[in-house]
């Protein structure tokens, strides 16, 4: 499916090298969350209120925050392509990196204000009005994150996006607490006792976890990381390929944004 609409919407799709394509890739991968996201916000925030269940509402408006990290990637790709200018002259590729640190800080809120939801819950339960088709519901929009992942995925490998690889990981992490989710509510149907806001709060820590890795990935490549073995040897391979060379030493890499990464090395010459 990612294929075809990858194809279908993005000209000169396998020219991943083009700066154009590549932010068409981050546009439709975050569009294509944005409303995925949206539809299963409106859901679960239907569902949980009808049910009366705070672990679904929470997990609803995970969604929604996940909707907003979208439309922040989107922004970043779009300023991240700006040509240099005098005050930046080595482009602004790192606005995809403040674009996946601003996401990090929603991830981060938005869990906060589900944990402090789940502790109220927790003081003050609440009976559940279990539904059979609503669960199965529930348990359908499951698959709509498995989708998302494997677009996520696909985009973030085609052209090595940060943001992207970001996404895929949250989709994995709601996966994960939206099947939480679905396990409360059954088994806490027949429970004397009611769960849901343990699990509310299973939910928000979980999103505040994810929050705080992406965060600690994003400031690690703002503040600079060591280039990678592959990074080095295939420069080490070029330039060594030249007859005139006979070593090189001080190996310095500068990342100013994906796809926009410059280097220095000292040559050793006869």
């Amino acid at each position: 499916m990612i294929k075809f609409l990858t194809k279908t919407f993005i000209r000169n799709s396998e020219n991943t090298a083009d700066k154009t394509v590549r932010q068409n890739y981050c546009v439709l991968g975050g569009v294509l969350g944005a409303i995925c996201n949206l539809f299963l916000f409106a859901l679960k925030l239907v569902i949980g209120t009808l049910m009366n269940s705070i672990a679904i509402t929470s997990d609803a408006f995970n969604n929604l925050s996940d909707m907003g990290s979208c439309i922040v990637a989107i922004i970043g790709a779009k300023m991240s392509n700006r040509l240099p200018d005098r005050e930046h002259p080595y482009g602004h590729g790192r606005f995809e990196y403040i674009s996946s640190l601003i996401v990090s800080f929603i991830i981060m809120l938005v869990g906060f204000e589900l944990f402090k939801s789940g502790i109220a819950k927790i003081r003050n339960p609440e009976e559940i009005n279990f539904s059979v088709v609503m669960t199965i519901i529930l348990a359908a929009s499951v698959l709509v994150k498995l989708f998302m992942y494997f677009s996520y995925s696909f985009i973030a490998r085609k052209i090595k996006s940060t943001v992207m690889k970001a996404n895929a990981q949250d989709s994995v992490n709601d996966v994960i607490s939206t099947s939480a989710v679905i396990t409360a509510t059954v088994v806490g149907y027949f429970l004397p006792f009611r769960i849901d806001g343990f699990i509310g709060v299973i939910v928000s820590v979980i999103i505040m976890y994810s929050g705080l890795k992406l965060a600690k990935e994003t400031i690690d490549l703002l503040l600079g990381t060591p280039p990678s073995k592959e990074t080095v040897d295939s420069i080490g391979k070029i330039i060594m390929s030249k007859k005139e060379i006979v070593g090189m030493h001080d190996l310095i890499v500068h990342d100013y944004g994906p796809g926009r990464v410059f280097a220095s090395v000292h040559a050793e010459v006869p």
